[in-house]
């Protein structure tokens, strides 16, 4: 085995030419460190808004008194100016469940959106619904539990549910 400077000389390398490239190789780690953090920021984006996120809780946490208070502080549920939201629901039905309901005969027009349709379940779920009873900012609000059951509304695309547009007693 030829020592390391006898390899480099028969090779043709100098020294002084690997030391060149070491601002080269900080310069790429930052930007590959850059693109790992940007990537993380755009999926945890798309993963605040998917239904099952932020609406679905199976098996329902068995969190203690405070229920609503600790899941929406724990997924992070907001307005978008970072207000509290005055009202949101948990729904603790298995996803293959809440899937379903956009295969339902039940199809009708969204209570807000006139020319959207939603679908409503065929069968009572679960759900926890969290009043606002205090605060404004987000993360200083605290909610009123009710849990009940009844019919949920939801927006399909092809995948399945989109949005939960509501529920019926």
């Amino acid at each position: 085995m030829l020592p390391v400077r006898a390899r480099a000389r028969r090779a043709g390398v100098k020294a002084r030419d690997v030391k060149g490239l070491l601002p080269l190789m900080v310069l790429m780690v930052i930007v590959y460190l850059l693109l790992l953090l940007w990537e993380n920021e755009l999926t945890e984006d798309v993963m605040l808004t998917s239904i099952e996120h932020l609406h679905v809780d199976y098996p329902q946490n068995t969190a203690p008194l405070r229920y609503c208070n600790y899941m929406i502080l724990q997924r992070v549920i907001r307005e978008p100016n970072h207000t509290c939201k005055k009202l949101h629901v948990f729904i603790h039905e298995r996803p293959q469940k809440i899937n379903s309901v956009c295969t339902s005969s039940k199809k009708k027009s969204c209570p807000n959106y006139s020319e959207i349709f939603c679908f409503q379940s065929e069968t009572r779920f679960r759900m926890t619904v969290c009043q606002l009873i205090d605060g404004t900012r987000y993360p200083a609000c605290r909610y009123h539990i009710s849990p009940i059951e009844g019919f949920i509304l939801v927006t399909c695309d092809d995948l399945g549910p989109v949005n939960f547009q509501g529920y019926i007693e």
